[in-house]
């Protein structure tokens, strides 16, 4: 499993938008294992199945050491604005500043397949928005509002000091 980029000759599942998943079989659990090792091998705090080459609507968020594994995820509410820098796994070497909600809540279904609520602020309310984009074929290029933002970083470890979001 490998993360697709842009520059990808997959790069076409990052533009669509992905299908619900619907039952939990064995197969989405192991996509979903797969897609957490992916995430940490890439030091990444979030990452949406397309982009590992899966349209389904499954995404992962690592925040403050707190695994979130959500399935067909919605956002329901969005509250506030606020503009911070932004990076993508699938976007390697590029930074801009995106406007997010700063509050979020998130319906879904958990692994077990059992529906939850997730509210969330600050940085993971960040990377939820930025992966449910994914799902949706949005990527964070699309949302930068001050194309002067848009920079390149020459070492991950400057695109690792913003935030690195999938």
């Amino acid at each position: 499993m490998e993360i697709i980029t842009v520059e990808s000759p997959k790069a076409g599942v990052l533009r669509r938008k992905a299908r619900a998943v619907g039952r939990l079989t064995p197969e989405i659990h192991r996509l979903i294992e797969g897609m957490i090792g992916v995430m940490r091998d890439a030091s990444g705090v979030g990452l949406a199945a397309p982009q590992v080459g899966v349209s389904k609507r499954i995404l992962l968020a690592e925040v403050e050491e707190r695994l979130h594994v959500l399935i067909d995820p919605k956002i329901i509410t969005r509250e506030g604005e606020e503009i911070s820098t932004e990076g993508c796994l699938s976007i390697p070497g590029i930074v801009a500043d995106v406007p997010r909600a700063t509050r979020v809540k998130v319906k879904a279904k958990n692994r077990k397949g059992k529906g939850i609520t997730l509210t969330a602020e600050g940085l993971l309310a960040r990377v939820l928005q930025h992966e449910v984009d994914h799902l949706d074929g949005i990527l964070f290029l699309d949302r930068v509002v001050d194309k002067s933002t848009i920079r390149e970083v020459a070492a991950s470890a400057e695109v690792e000091a913003a935030v690195t979001t999938a």
